[in-house]
């Protein structure tokens, strides 16, 4: 059995907060298990993993997904997988924020993340960055390359 330290590793990717739960190095199937939390309004690039399912768990907040074509509204307490191969992004829709753990294996999304994230400052969310300069975008499509995933579309705007 691998103990993993909740509180260390945290990082700050784009405008959230992660921590490594449980790192895919941890274990042979490289499940890794990841814990975010993101401001009002935060959304990835509609997106496809090419090698990974990926597990979204809700623990505080509400989300808005798309998944393919398909939109859901996603709180607290509540699960949804997007399917590796198969479009999708979310957009966080409530004002104070919200925070999930996402589950993916083996590890393409968490090679992302330590590609491209920076060590926390402190325990808050980083200052809010908007859009990424074109030389941040570049490196971004590279790494999102290196890692199996595709960036697609813009990220989605919040309703409220």
């Amino acid at each position: 059995m691998t103990v993993v330290d909740r509180g260390a590793n945290a990082v700050w990717f784009l405008n959230t907060r992660v921590q490594f739960v449980v790192p895919a190095a941890a274990g042979e199937d490289r499940l890794s298990v990841l814990q975010h939390r993101a401001p009002f309004g935060d959304s990835p690039p509609l997106h496809i993993h090419h090698t990974e399912d990926e597990v979204f768990r809700v623990l505080e907040g509400r989300f808005r997904f798309r998944v393919g074509g398909e939109e859901y509204e996603v709180g607290a307490g509540e699960t949804l997988m997007a399917p590796k191969k198969v479009p999708h992004q979310y957009c966080v829709e409530s004002p104070e924020g919200g925070a999930w753990i996402t589950v993916t294996s083996p590890g393409d999304f968490e090679g992302l993340v330590r590609t491209v994230s920076r060590p926390t400052e402190n325990d808050g969310l980083p200052e809010p960055h908007g859009p990424p300069s074109p030389e941040e975008e570049k490196a971004l499509i590279a790494a999102c390359d290196a890692h199996h995933i595709e960036i697609l579309g813009p990220p989605m705007a919040p309703r409220g």
